[in-house]
């Protein structure tokens, strides 16, 4: 198997506690990966990734029903209609977000999809299992990891934060008017203030450099400003469209499990020798997701 999406590698110190230990022995973050148990990793369902073929390669994103179903669904209905097909990268942000969609007016068929939807910003903390940061955070009370995906919480209502690779769906001034046609993912530092203002609908599994890399729009907000500066997009599928073969099996690492809390411990106490202080504190968009194709 190889492994997809990680952070550069990192030792391991840590006990229980989250208190670094001088007589524990340290791996490193291939090594934790690489012993852990196979039921601390879960089969993200394909019905669930959306593959996105562009010329320079294939991008992969995972959805997130579990915070965002309503926008999931539409996600769904919009790719089984090949709504992306033929459709561009409009926009690459610098140090924000690179975006992709359909212009306005434009008047391909959305199949099945709704035109607007209901805002999911935030859900319900009841039912959510977390794996809590005992780090402090600027934006909210808490925060950690649910359903594979970085979230925070006020103490009533979870969301999913702005982090690295995550996917949102854009919006105009009204909170119904996202209905994830118009999707974009972050690139740069996460833009955290945008947390409860916009759907985040899921995260790139596979492919993030593709989309990192696109050249800078050089009109406001970062727009290409002629046609011939965007990307098209060859097709979206749904992984539970594509043939078997075609069909790429992912594994992430379950945010539940204890080698993610090995994870996140060596990520928190950075004991590699280049590293004079330990640290001993993490933010919630540092922490790796990993990912894993068998």
């Amino acid at each position: 198997m190889r492994f997809l999406g990680l952070m550069a590698l990192g030792l391991l110190a840590a006990c229980a506690s989250g208190q670094p230990r001088g007589d524990a022995p340290t791996r490193s973050l291939a090594e934790i990966l690489e012993q852990s148990p196979s039921n601390d990793w879960r089969t993200v369902d394909q019905n669930n990734l959306l593959y996105m073929q562009l010329p320079a390669g294939r991008v992969i994103i995972e959805l997130a029903p579990d915070y965002t179903p309503l926008h999931a669904a539409n996600i769904r209905a919009l790719a089984r209609a090949h709504y992306w097909d033929g459709a561009a990268i409009v926009r690459s942000q610098e140090n924000y977000v690179v975006q992709w969609g359909r212009d306005e007016g434009d008047t391909k068929r959305m199949g099945s999809a709704s035109e607007t939807l209901a805002p999911e910003f935030d859900r319900p903390r009841s039912g959510v299992r977390f794996t809590w940061l005992r780090d402090p955070d600027s934006y909210a009370r808490g925060v950690g990891f649910a359903y594979g995906f970085p979230v925070a919480s006020n103490g009533r209502r979870t969301w999913m934060a702005h982090c690295y690779g995550m996917v949102g769906a854009g919006r105009g001034d009204t909170a119904d008017s996202g209905n994830g046609a118009e999707l974009y993912v972050v690139i740069g530092h996460a833009p955290r203030h945008l947390d409860r203002n916009i759907a985040t609908v899921g995260r790139v599994l596979q492919g993030m450099e593709l989309l990192s890399t696109m050249p800078r729009g050089t009109g406001p907000l970062g727009f290409y400003e002629t046609p011939a500066e965007r990307t098209a997009i060859t097709s979206v599928r749904l992984g539970s469209e594509l043939p078997a073969n075609e069909r790429v099996n992912i594994e992430a690492l379950r945010t539940d499990s204890a080698t993610f809390d090995q994870v996140i411990e060596s990520r928190r106490f950075r004991r590699e020798d280049w590293f004079l202080d330990p640290i001993g504190h993490i933010n919630l968009c540092n922490v790796p997701l990993p990912v894993r194709v068998r």
